[in-house]
């Protein structure tokens, strides 16, 4: 067979050379060595690919690659330039490429086939009709081992010798129909058999990109066949070539070959599906990211895929120079030029690709996988927010730049003038702008193209405005306030109302916070902000003198309903504070006439009732004299309050015949009493403060009845107003005390107490009744121990209101109330107030049971003295608490009531008792007698003796009888009769133990009388 290869002068060269120096054999082996289980490990596919790629370039024809493993042995057919010797002896030899020449080759450091290594121990290339090439590591080992300067190095590498050094000849390998070429694998373990059925599953379209020469990779596996494809992406390439400047300042640390090599190329591809859309992966929700296919390895590819991870979706091939491990760029000035041209290439397809939001995807954010994916990345992030590739509705403002004393000779840096750069024009497909010139605001495609003209650079609906590519382009984030901000000089000057309402229908209701300042046209021509305040009227009201905003009827829209806009019915109109405004200063304003009469107008048509909007009360209205009045301060002639208070104007005829007495009333004019209703009202002279008679000495009383430390609050208030102006009482309390005015007699309930009403309280406190004061009566056949103290109220008038304003009913009653007490001990004090013996002890009994706390202790007090019932200085009165006391505190005024009580009434009147008044020692002597048996028939606990004294003195004083000691003294039977019943516990019955002393003959008569008792 003819070694039309030259295959046994390469084999000889090769082995002389060894033998001349046995470091060159260590060398060859050890690189081979660490190339295919180094940096070719698992590059076997891809550098038969690139083989595959380089021969159909040579050829001019497309290239395709069949590969198939059969048997163990992997089988690479390939098109294109056959098998020649140049190319059989680049594939024996180390870093020396035969196609360092052919431009747009991939293979370009001689050392891709070693990958064949990695998996076989005899490899073997031919092509069609020709004789083929094979290397086997058994026969180049047995040619080493024949050479004796060789044998010894041969053994302490364990008989390890670089395979493709020494290439043989071999028969014509059966190449497949339609191919030009095979390389044929027999693999060398179950291990590389593995390893190839990965490598083979994991080709992917990736491969082809870097290789633009070969079209199709075949793969048949397991009787299964795949056909791997280019397929559908967007690709962007760019190359150029070096001049003799750059190729010495960039290629300075780069080997030879490389320099003989002075042409650079970028790819970038990203994939893309029908109709122009960009393929991405889901997110879920229908959201699809931008992003590679599953089995395209995320690496920069150089052409081949290397170890450097590229996080972009976009798939980058470039001439980057390669480390020495031929899986990592090397670093330097030559990768540093790459990367700013890849970044520019990247700007470029980004431009190119169709302007969709998928486009965001693109954007790179500014962290890196790897030193070199960073370094794209912020190159990329310099270009990208000034490359125009973003659609806008709107063309961008103009650019405003301040200049400087470079752009002028003339500088004054005091000027403050600025140039104004004109903007770029539209163009066929639209406005493109960059991401510094463009806007993002949230909404409906309705929206946007509503405010276009009004947001400069406004991106398309879709565009998801939180997406963070957005801020780093530095697209401004206008929110939907911003946009209400923009809504203002020049941008809307002129609009016409329909096209506000046009604006509104397509505002999201469900912001209303953001729509606030919206503005509003007016019917009056004015444009305002926000729709709080302004009014939609419905029906022809003549409002214009109150100065209303009413919105002009072609822009009326529910959006400014929501958003604090009132319909203008007569109500909501009439509680406007522009009407509130206009009725407060109506008595100072020349159109006071106007504006009496939209109001009455608004008054008639709302059909408001009296009092339910008391500020009505101001309108200026016209009198029956002439004058100007506010209408609170106006009578109704003819109407029931006309007839009850003292004389006061009266309101113009006129207005009563045109507006009727209904609306005047509910204007404020008087028909009846006016009444005032409020609530939650804080009870502090500074908050309370309805233009009240008393209004202040009222709330003075409330607060001392609560006695809170912080003001409290009345929920519900309703006062009748004008009492002090009323001449006719009988007539007035007719109405007062009868509903709807007797309400506001109700008492207050005011943290869970009850206080008189400010109604209630007013007429207790003036001479309402028959010219007298409601305090100072009581009820026809109220409680008897109230008679003389308080005089008889008038019949015929309601009972339960007259105890509401302050007539009494009983005496608990009055003890019960704030002051009662107080009251009581006054009215008993007065001379002119007549009261008998049991009246006043009943008085003085029911006051024992008050908290003195609630009492100030009396100057004067009621007593008897003599017998007498008189009224005495308190300094004077002492309060009995014994009855044998009495005969040594005879001459002062007497406080009398049961003994039990007696320091009870001490305390509440500060009175002393008797017995702090004398010691009540017996200063006589007598003699023990014994007691009659009789008396504890009556007396069961009578003591067995007493002491009899024929002159009984106690403290000096001569007195019947007295208890000292445990002991009774007297002088006769009934002081005897006395003391004993007093010792016993049974002073009811001193009189009858006094007959049944004097008699005791009857004591029969005295038990059976006892027992009836």
């Amino acid at each position: 067979m003819d070694d039309i290869f030259g295959t046994d002068r390469m084999r000889t060269a090769v082995l002389a050379a060894w033998k001349a120096s046995p470091a060159r054999f260590r060398e060859d082996a050890n690189a081979e060595e660490d190339f295919a289980l180094g940096g070719y490990r698992d590059r076997l596919i891809v550098e038969l690919a690139q083989n595959a790629a380089d021969s159909a370039l040579r050829a001019g024809k497309p290239g395709v690659l069949r590969l198939s493993l059969r048997d163990n042995v992997l089988f690479a057919a390939n098109t294109g330039a056959p098998l020649d010797a140049a190319g059989v002896e680049g594939l024996s030899t180390l870093r020396v490429s035969a196609k360092r020449d052919d431009a747009g080759a991939v293979g370009r450091f001689g050392v891709g086939f070693a990958a064949v290594v990695s998996v076989s121990d005899s490899p073997a290339i031919g092509s069609r009709g020709a004789a083929g090439v094979r290397w086997s590591r058994s026969e180049t080992a047995d040619a080493v081992a024949a050479v004796p300067e060789l044998a010894g190095h041969l053994a302490d590498r364990g008989g390890h010798v670089p395979l493709l050094r020494l290439p043989y000849i071999t028969e014509t390998l059966p190449v497949p129909d339609g191919f030009d070429t095979l390389v044929r694998l027999p693999l060398r373990d179950a291990q590389a058999a593995e390893a190839v059925r990965r490598m083979l599953d994991e080709a992917s379209p990736a491969l082809l990109l870097g290789m633009p020469a070969l079209t199709r990779i075949e793969i048949e596996l397991d009787g299964q066949e795949r056909v791997v494809e280019p397929g559908s992406w967007q690709v962007w390439s760019e190359s150029g070539e070096f001049t003799a400047g750059q190729v010495a300042e960039l290629f300075a640390d780069r080997p030879t070959e490389e320099r003989a090599r002075p042409y650079w190329s970028i790819r970038w591809a990203v994939p893309a599906e029908v109709d122009g859309a960009l393929e991405g992966r889901s997110l879920g929700a229908g959201t699809r990211a931008l992003a590679l296919p599953s089995s395209v390895r995320a690496v920069v590819h150089a052409p081949t895929p290397s170890d450097e991870p590229l996080d972009l979706p976009a798939l980058l091939i470039a001439s980057f120079p390669m480390a020495t491990d031929r899986r990592h760029v090397a670093k330097g000035p030559l990768t540093d030029f790459l990367v700013e041209r890849a970044a520019e290439a990247y700007v470029r397809l980004v431009q190119d690709l169709p302007r969709t939001p998928r486009l965001l995807d693109l954007v790179p954010a500014l962290m890196g996988k790897g030193e070199l994916d960073a370094m794209i990345r912020r190159a990329i992030l310099r270009r990208l927010p000034d490359a125009p590739f973003l659609p806008a509705l709107s063309a961008p403002a103009p650019a405003v730049q301040t200049p400087t004393f470079a752009d002028s000779a003339l500088y004054d840096p005091d000027a403050g003038w600025t140039v104004e750069h004109p903007v770029r024009e539209q163009g066929e497909d639209g406005w493109v702008v960059t991401g510094r010139e463009a806007a993002v605001v949230p909404g409906s495609a309705e929206l946007l193209q509503r405010i276009a003209e009004i947001v400069p650079g406004l991106l398309p609906a879709g565009w998801p405005s939180r997406h963070p590519a957005l801020a780093t382009l530095g697209v401004r984030q206008v929110g939907l306030a911003d946009v209400v901000d923009l809504l203002s000089g020049e941008a809307v000057e002129g609009r016409e109302p329909s096209w506000w309402r046009e604006l509104y229908d397509v505002l999201p209701a469900d912001d209303p916070e953001s729509l606030g300042a919206l503005p509003v046209p007016l019917a009056d021509g004015r444009l305002v902000r926000g729709p709080r305040g302004t009014l939609m009227l419905s029906g022809s009201l003549d409002l214009g003198p109150l100065g209303l905003r009413i919105v002009h009827p072609d822009a009326a829209h529910p959006l400014l309903l929501r958003l604090g806009s009132a319909e203008a019915t007569p109500r909501t109109v009439l509680e406007d504070p522009v009407t509130k405004a206009a009725v407060s200063e109506s008595l100072d304003n020349p159109d006071h006439e106007e504006i009496a009469r939209a109001v009455l107008a608004l008054v008639d048509a709302a059909g408001l009732a009296a009092g339910e909007l008391p500020w009505l009360a101001e309108l200026a209205l016209r009198g029956a004299d002439g004058d100007l009045y506010s209408a609170g301060d106006l009578l109704l002639p003819g109407g029931a309050l006309s007839a009850i208070l003292e004389e006061g104007p009266l309101a113009d005829d006129e207005l009563v015949s045109r507006y009727g007495s209904r609306a005047l009333v509910a204007a404020g004019v008087l028909d009846g009493f006016a009444v005032v209703n409020d609530s939650d009202v804080l009870l502090d002279p500074d908050d309370c403060d309805h233009d009240l008679d008393g209004e202040d000495d009222w709330l003075d009383d409330v607060l001392d009845v609560l006695d809170s430390d912080l003001p409290p609050v009345a929920p519900e208030f309703t006062a009748v107003r004008d009492l002090e102006l009323v001449a006719d009482w009988p007539a007035a309390l007719a109405l007062l005390t009868r509903p709807p005015l007797r309400g506001a007699l109700m008492p207050l309930r005011v943290q869970g107490a009850e206080v008189p009403s400010y109604t209630a309280w007013w007429l207790a406190e003036h001479p309402v009744l028959d010219g007298r004061r409601p305090r100072r009566l009581r009820l026809p056949g109220a409680d008897p121990l109230l008679h003389g103290l308080y005089g008889d109220a008038p019949a015929g008038l309601d009972e339960a209101a007259l105890a509401m304003i302050g007539v009494r009913t009983t005496l608990a009653s009055l003890l019960e109330s704030h002051g009662g007490p107080e009251e009581l001990l006054e009215r008993m004090a007065d001379p002119a107030v007549e009261l008998d013996r049991a009246q006043l002890r009943g008085l003085w009994m029911a006051l024992a049971g008050v908290d003195p706390s609630r009492v100030s202790p009396p100057e004067r007090v009621r007593a008897v003295r003599d017998g007498v019932i008189v009224v005495a200085d308190a300094e004077d009165a002492v309060v009995v608490e014994a009855p044998d006391l009495l005969q040594l505190v005879a001459d002062r005024p007497l406080v009398l009531a049961p003994f039990d009580l007696a320091e009870a009434l001490s305390e509440l009147l500060d009175l002393p008792l008797a017995g702090e008044l004398a010691t009540g020692e017996v200063t006589s002597s007598g003699a023990e007698e014994q007691v009659p048996a009789q008396v504890r028939s009556l007396l069961p606990a009578a003591p067995a003796t007493y002491v009899l004294h024929e002159k009984l003195l106690v403290d000096g004083v001569e007195c019947a009888w007295r208890f000292f000691d445990g002991k009774v003294h007297c002088t006769g039977i009934e002081g005897l009769a006395r003391g004993l019943a007093w010792a016993t516990g049974q002073w009811g019955d001193r009189l009858a133990v006094a007959a049944l002393l004097r008699d005791p003959d009857a004591v029969p008569l005295l038990l059976a009388e006892a027992d009836l008792s």
